[in-house]
Order: structure tokens, then sequence, then C-alpha cells
């Protein structure tokens, strides 16, 4: 009896009755963090949602699933493992998207569009493109549209449903699905030269993965055309389990000659047609930052950006010519968006700038002028959602009530109140529906895990498309007693601007003792770390096992404004470094954390940021661990690197001063380093060279390579393992060093 009170008494504190939580379990099926629908998609006609869903025995291999809005039902509309056994593997250009869009881990339906009807959904699976028509007759609704071992890339159905297009070989095809017949619109492409692609740049660090774009009435494509001949040609080897390739990759590094690009339009007259080119002006260096037809498919909106992305030309092209209307600068940098939104009933469009200091939406006359100021404070707009121009609204997501939330707003197009629109404090991702009239609002906090509605535009919910309810069928139903809420706080930078942290106390936390500190970070442009939302697991996993886990955002990383993002300008690895040693000196101040046993760890720019602060402030810490890390700028792409450091002829101190190598005579905490051999973004190059100065000053590290590892080591197997050695370096060199007198 007294052995049953006392295990009572110990599950009334939680985490006595949960399971052990292990790394292993974290990257395993089905996925902790629960069903989830992944791009989801409302029907044109707004009857159906489509979405992706994980398998339960691999949450990697995604089934195509169909939601009823009005029958509120979900079925699982097509089993990959079962269609999968007629496709075989996809093209080397979809493998290689499917790295820059961070999917690389994930096989199935990766891809599906809706026909304009909402009575067919197009969809790919492997190296296959399928069409289901949802009124066919038992048994006829799949239809594969492409051959067996055909290379096939980023098919889509247009936007009045006639034609199928596709990449294949590098040239442009389109499928003509009243006659069932093949035309090929683009014949030039092979070896360098590129039709309806993205460059590396432009999937990679641009956020534009796509190469062509339909006209809204099937009349005409537009495609970007590139040649990477001028790109130099790097030769690496990649290292596989049983082999080793070397590959010659044309990777442009900051300083070297870009792809050239080129803009066609493409008219089609039943499948064929004439070509026309844009004209770009008369600098041929310059970046195809996006385009956008508008509403009439006569004329086009191009973003045109200089090379050292101080400019950002936004021209209006027809079949006479092209011309800028608008035209943004930055002392440093202008940032792209997805935000510009062509109305229908007048010559405007709705388009985001950081004019102000932060992003804000703005309507724009076809002549470039200024109509009206949407949203302004001190705040920013994360991106544009939707256009209800009949309403006379625009929905857009932002951080207006809190820098660590997203909530969902709407602003009349005439100006005004900004409205919020969704409900409970925490992260609200949303997809709306063409017209704006229902939206899918998927929801977490730190103690919810994501869960997926269908709203209303006012907010209102209709239905549940997935509760994702952490109950006893929720796979992280075991573990979830010892779940450990995070909390937030902040410190200021050296230039007083408030820098957020997140911290864990460890389960079983006691006041009276002293933990070690797993501290985490990106601390890179374009991530947020600290937010109110449903947390990393491996975060849950250190603070189970006796970490203060804390994460800070310092000045450089997003959704703060320019003036937050700025300071890292021509110089990186300073700022960063001061924020994050402030958020060590936060630590070092409370009583519970021991000083002298406080590890870092980052991944990418984190890692890179990880080898910063070991080799500038080895004193602050007892170890850190580097994955996947830049350790010399030189090395990056052009884009991303000389966005930030301006060109390597005009900044060669800011390159010097913002590498690695010059400060590793400081770095003397011990090391662990981990990086994919077949890394195709962060080249293994920077680790080999890291290695190899580290070894010249007789330097002992840790080291963890990875074959046939690409930049995410995005394989379960991989991520289990790269988790489980770092778990593993910080007992031994974090846990177990010496504590604090």
């Amino acid at each position: 009896m007294r052995f049953i009170v006392v295990l009572l008494l110990a599950c009334a504190s939680g985490a006595a009755c949960a399971e052990d939580l292990s790394i292993a379990r974290i990257f395993a099926s089905p996925d902790l963090n629960g069903p989830r629908p992944r791009a989801a998609k409302i029907a044109p006609d707004g009857t159906r949602v489509a979405f992706l869903r994980g398998a339960a025995d691999d949450h990697h291999r995604l089934d195509l699933w169909l939601y009823d809005v009005s029958a509120r039902r979900e079925q699982k509309l097509i089993d990959a493992a079962e269609l999968g056994k007629d496709s075989g593997k996809p093209s080397a250009a979809a493998l290689a998207r499917s790295e820059r869009e961070r999917t690389a881990g994930d096989s199935g339906v990766t891809h599906y569009r809706w026909a304009p009807d909402g009575k067919r959904l197009l969809f790919t699976e492997g190296d296959a493109i399928y069409l289901y028509t949802f009124d066919a007759a038992a048994g006829k609704q799949i239809e594969r549209l492409s051959k067996p071992g055909a290379n096939i890339f980023d098919a889509r159905i247009s936007p009045r449903g006639r034609y199928v297009s596709f990449v294949s070989d590098q040239n442009l095809w389109v499928i003509d699905l009243r006659k069932r017949h093949l035309h090929q619109i683009t014949r030039d492409g092979g070896g360098t030269v590129h039709n309806a692609e993205a460059e590396f740049v432009a999937q990679e660090e641009m956020a534009r993965p796509e190469g062509y774009w339909w006209a809204p009435d099937d009349s005409a494509i537009a495609f970007e055309r590139y040649d990477e001949s001028a790109v130099p040609l790097a030769e690496r080897a990649e290292f596989d389990a049983g082999r080793t390739a070397i590959v010659a990759q044309r990777y442009p590094a900051a300083g070297d000659r870009n792809a050239s690009v080129k803009l066609g339009v493409a008219a089609l007259e039943g499948g064929r047609g004439s070509l026309r080119w844009v004209d770009l002006g008369s600098d041929a260096d310059i970046y195809l930052a996006r385009v956008d037809w508008l509403p009439d498919a006569r004329r086009l909106l191009v973003q045109r950006q200089t090379r050292d992305q101080r400019t950002l030309d936004l021209l209006l092209a027809d079949a006479h010519g092209a011309h800028a209307i608008e035209t943004e600068h930055a002392r440093t940098w202008v940032a792209l968006s997805d935000d510009l939104k062509p109305l229908d009933q007048q010559p405007a469009f709705v388009w985001s700038s950081e004019r102000s200091g932060h992003r804000h939406l703005y309507l724009f006359g076809l002549d470039g002028s200024v109509k009206q100021t949407l949203t302004q404070g001190d705040w920013d707009v994360d991106r544009v959602l939707a256009l209800d121009e009949a309403g006379g609204k625009v929905y857009f997501a932002a951080n207006r009530d809190d820098p660590l939330q997203q909530q969902i707003y709407s602003v009349s197009l005439g100006g005004g109140e900004v409205q919020r629109v969704s409900q409970g404090d925490g992260w609200h991702d949303a997809v709306f529906s063409d017209r704006a009239g229902i939206y899918l609002d998927t929801f977490s906090d730190p103690a919810t895990p994501p869960r997926t509605t269908l709203n209303r535009s006012d907010g209102s919910e209709i239905g549940v498309l997935e509760a994702n309810a952490l109950d006893p069928n929720h796979p992280y139903w075991p573990f979830h007693a010892a779940h450990v809420l995070p909390e937030f706080g902040s410190v200021a930078a050296a230039d007083g601007q408030k820098l957020f942290w997140r911290l864990y106390k460890p389960s079983g936390f006691d006041a009276s003792k002293r933990y070690p500190v797993f501290f985490r970070f990106y601390g890179g442009p374009g991530r947020q770390m600290v937010n109110r939302a449903w947390g990393d697991l491996f975060d849950q996993y250190m603070a189970r096992h006796g970490y203060v886990v804390f994460s800070l955002d310092n000045r450089g990383t997003p959704r703060r404004g320019r003036a937050f993002e700025d300071p890292i300008f021509r110089k990186l690895g300073e700022v960063e470094v001061q924020d994050q040693l402030a958020g060590v000196a936060y630590l070092r101040s409370l009583p519970y954390v021991d000083a002298a046993r406080i590890g870092c760890f980052g991944w990418s720019y984190g890692g890179y940021l990880s080898l910063m602060l070991l080799a500038k402030a080895s004193d602050h810490f007892a170890a850190g661990v580097s994955v996947a890390p830049v350790t010399d700028w030189r090395l990056y792409d052009t884009h991303y690197t000389e966005r930030y450091l301006d060109a390597p002829g005009a900044n060669a101190s800011g390159y010097e001063a913002s590498g690695v190598l010059p400060y590793l005579d400081g770095l003397t905490a011990p090391l662990f380093l981990a990086h994919g051999m077949a890394d195709d973004n962060v080249l293994f190059t920077n680790s080999t060279r890291l290695m190899a100065a580290l070894q010249q000053r007789g330097r002992q590290f840790e080291l963890m390579t990875y074959p046939g590892g690409k930049h995410g080591l995005s394989t379960p197997a991989m991520r289990t393992h790269v988790y489980t050695a770092i778990a593993d370096f910080f007992d031994r060199k974090v846990k177990g060093a010496p504590a604090k007198p």
C-alpha cells in the first residue's frame, strides 16, 4: 500500500510517470509531433482541401489526403506506398530542388496542384506525373501522364486547366489535355543552358524555386533561361558509403561570375507558339528576383535586383518593351518577398516595402505611385496571405502584438485600422482560398502541438482538419507528463535593443542546485529561434537530461526591423558574438547555472557562430558543437554572402574579419565538428580547411563526417546519429566538466 501511495505522489509531479524520451524515438515514426497536414491547399471552388500526411510507419513517406468541407470528413486519396510500385526515382533536378527546399528526406507524393475547376488534381510521385479526376469512373480516376524513366521536374496544371507543363532535360514541355498532344516549347536546353528552371542561388537564397510562370488565361508562359557556362566549375569529392564520386559543380562563390539570365515569353497556340525576350536592361550582371503576370495576361511585373542587392527595380513589361515603375533602395540590402499581389478591378497592386525601417504594406498604382499606406508601426509584416478585392481587404501574417508570435490580420485596401483575425496567443500559419473566403489555420504554442482548423475569413471556426489532441492516442502522450514549458525574457544589446531569449529549466528542477547549460542558437539572417510555438523535441531531451536549455536571437535575425538586422552588414561574426555573450552573462547571473559548464551548439550559420564564439571567447564555454559550418565566407555563394558582406573586392578586410580561421589561436575549448560529406550548399571544404588549420596548430578536436550526407543530414539514421553524438559530447565535456568552485 505504501508503494502505491508513493507512486501516486510521484505521478502527481508528472515527470516521474513519463516514459524516457530517447533520441532514436524523436526521429522514428510515427512523428512525435503528431499527424500534421503538410502543403495544404484549398480547392478553387472551396469544397475540398487537399494535403499531404506522413504514413504511420514512415512519416517521411507522404500520402495525399482530402478533406470534404461540407461533410467534415477526410479520406486518404493516394497511398504513396501502393502507387510507388509503378514509379522510379525522382530526377536529379527534382532531388536538387528538394535539397534547396529542405524536403530532401521526404518521399511519396511530394508536390501536387489543383485544377482551376477543382475537379482534378495533378501530382507527382517519384519520376511520374499523375492526373486524378474526381468524377471519372471507379478505377479510372488516376491517369499517368508521363512515360517510365522520364526525366520530369516541376509539373504544373495551367490556370485554365487546358495544359500540363513540366521541365524535362532542361527544356520546357506542355501536354494539351484536350488532345493529349505533347509539345516541346524550348529546344536549346542542355549542358550549361537551362530553360524554365531557377538557377542555384535563386533556389537556395532567393526563395524562388520556380523557373516559369503561366499567364492567367493559358495563352503564354514566361520562363527563365539561364546559362551557367561562366560560373566557375569546381570539382569536389562526394563521399558515399560505397563509393567516391568527383562532382563537377558550377558553384558561384562570392565574387565569382553568376549564371547569365534571360526572361522569355512563349505564346501558346494549341501547345505551339512564338517566342520573345523581355528586355531586362543593359546590365547583364543582375538577379531575376520575381515574375508576376498582371490579370490582363498581356503584361508582366518583373523584379530585377542589382548584383550588390541595394537596388530592386520593378519593371512593367509587355510586347513592346519594359520600363521601371518603382525602385527600392537600401544602404545595406533590399530584402526580397513574395508579397506582390496585382488587383483585378483597378490598375494597382499590393506590395511590401521596408522603406520605413519595418516591412509594411502599400497599395501601388501601375505608374509606381503609392496610392495608400496600408500598415505602419514598430512591427513587421511577415507576408501577404490573400487578397479579397471584392471585400476590399488584404490578409497578412505579422508580429504586431508580440515579436515572438505570428498572428493573422486584415486591413482595408483603403487603409485604416488593422484587425486581428486569428485567435489564441502563439504561432499561426495560414493558407487562404483563392478569393480569401476561408482559410486553414495551423496553430501551436509551447504547450500545444500544431492544430489545423478550417476558418471563415473573420476567424470563426468551420471545422477541424487535424485536432492533433495531446491525448492517450497521441504519439507524444507517453512522454508528455515530463514536457517542460519554456520561460521567455530579454537582455539588452550594446546599442540598447532587446535580445529575446527562451529558457527551459531541467526536469525536476531544484533551485538549490547548479546545472550545466545547453546553449543553442542559429543567429543568422532569416531564422528566428525564440518564439511562442511548439518547440524542438531535442531541447526537451536535453532538459530531461539535466540541462538548462537556452536560446537567444541576436541582432541580424529577422522580424525585428532593419535597425535590428543591419548591424551585421559588411562584418559577420561580431555583433552576433557580442549579443550571444550578453546571453552568457545573463546565464552566469542565475544562481542555478554553473558558469563553468556552459556549452554551445549551432548548425549551418549556427555552426559558424559556434566556432566564432569558441575562437573569440573560449573562456566562456566548457565546450562547443559545430555542424556544417561556413568557415570562410569566400567559399559561400554569391547572393547570400554579398548581400551581407558586399563583394570580396570591395570589402576584403570584412571577409577576412568575418572568417573563422584568423581567430583559431583562441579556440581552446573542446570542439565537436560534424559535416555531411556530400554537402552541396555549405561545401565540405569549409570543414576540411578548418581541420587542417587546427591540426597545423596541434589542436585536438572531435570529428564526425557523414558519407552521402547533404547539408541537412536529412535521413532519420543520420539525424539520430548526429544528435546522439552531440548529446554524448555534452555529457562528457560539459556536464562532466569540473564544477565551478
